[in-house]
């Protein structure tokens, strides 16, 4: 493309003077501009991307300021094409970008306006995400490491005790308590269980009653010749199932604290002391590292592993004897709330069983109302009409 424009520029008019000379000063720019054309591959391939072409022309004239007219002799100009867009045309085939000095003349003309610059502004939010997935990912594998190195520590105590390798801290008198705590959970269940088992049987045996009550009245209606008899049996089984009824609300409130005092004061007290439990471990793995530290040699090296070791072993006996004193004051109130329960829910059960019994009906519902047991309608546990729906 350079090759035909500088073609076009050796067809173009030449004027003659009056002395007959066709050569003029400004022929010699032409001719100057076009030699330097003619040469400026050759300096682009040897010049540096970053150099202006400007610098290379600066023996030769302005082309900027020059023009070509293409046309034939004697022809009305079709285009002036300005030497300026060879130049941008040749680097742009060469792949040469826009020099520094280039650049800050477009930028100096009037009414430019600089792109503004928006990598800053996308890089920060993205470097910032980076970071705290880098930071959230280091803190995952520091507590995974920590993790791992006090897993393995403890499961060595724990077989080192097993095989009895190694020493255990005991306090007799805490681990007194806490079996006969474990003992008593056990037993209590077991007292659960069949007061469950009572609950349910007795259930069964008032609803017997009340079906046979009306059964008894049914027949009195329909055997003139036994209307009393039959009326007899079915006001005296109406009047167990009443008392029934009274005796069933009282063992339901009786299961219910011990279900209360069994599932979760006894059971929160265990969950206590399985922490002191694993503290009690974790306390007896780290002394036991700090002493073989501590036997082993001085070097520096040895001597940061104990400081370390030193820290950790404060570290979790702080935690040790904060359990220790946290199971020692819930065995005290448990065992304290234990008596006072279960002497309230035993008078409670006992009277109400004795009145049932001796056909009391006076005294069994002055028994409930000492001990603010509160009935259930009958026919309350079961679902009303719209529910079965």
């Amino acid at each position: 493309m350079t090759d035909s424009i500088l073609s076009k520029a050796a067809t173009m008019e030449i004027p003659i003077n009056s002395n007959g000379d066709s050569r003029t000063a400004e022929d010699d720019g032409f001719e100057q501009g076009a030699q330097i054309g003619g040469s400026l591959d050759e300096i682009v391939g040897t010049l540096p991307v970053t150099m202006d072409l400007q610098q290379v022309m600066v023996s030769g004239p302005n082309l900027n300021e020059t023009s070509i007219v293409s046309g034939g002799y004697g022809g009305a100009a079709e285009g002036i094409i300005p030497t300026s867009s060879i130049k941008d045309i040749r680097s742009k085939s060469r792949g040469i970008t826009p020099s520094h000095s280039a650049t800050s003349r477009i930028a100096n003309q009037p009414g430019h306006y600089p792109a503004p610059s928006m990598h800053h502004s996308n890089s920060n939010p993205s470097m910032m995400s980076e970071e705290a997935t880098k930071g959230v990912a280091v803190e995952k594998f520091d507590s995974m490491k920590k993790w791992s190195i006090n897993t393995y520590k403890c499961t060595k105590q724990m077989f080192s005790e097993r095989f009895g390798r190694g020493s255990k801290t005991v306090d007799m008198e805490l681990e007194a308590q806490i079996d006969v705590l474990r003992e008593t959970k056990m037993k209590y269940e077991h007292i659960l269980r069949l007061a469950r088992e009572l609950t349910n049987h007795f259930y069964n045996m008032v609803q017997t009653q009340q079906a046979l009550g009306d059964t008894f009245a049914d027949l009195s209606q329909k055997s003139p010749e036994l209307q009393d008899e039959f009326g007899y049996n079915a006001e005296t089984q109406r009047l167990l199932c009443k008392n029934g009824e009274t005796l069933l609300g009282a063992i339901n409130f009786f299961v219910s604290s011990i279900n209360t005092l069994v599932n979760k004061t006894m059971e929160d007290t265990l969950m206590t002391i399985k922490m002191y439990e694993n503290a009690r471990l974790e306390f007896d793995a780290y002394r036991a590292d700090l002493e073989e530290l501590s036997v082993g040699p001085r070097d520096a090296a040895a001597m940061v592993r104990i400081e370390i070791a030193q820290q950790q072993y404060q570290i979790h006996k702080d935690k040790y004897e904060r359990l220790h004193s946290d199971v020692s004051i819930k065995l005290k109130f448990l065992e304290e709330n234990k008596v006072k329960v279960m002497h309230k829910q035993l008078l409670l059960f006992h009277n109400a069983v004795s009145a049932y019994f001796a056909g009391n009906q006076q005294q069994l519902e002055q028994t409930l109302r000492q001990f603010n047991v509160k009935l259930k309608p009958p026919g309350s546990d079961k679902p009303s009409w719209l529910e079965e729906q």
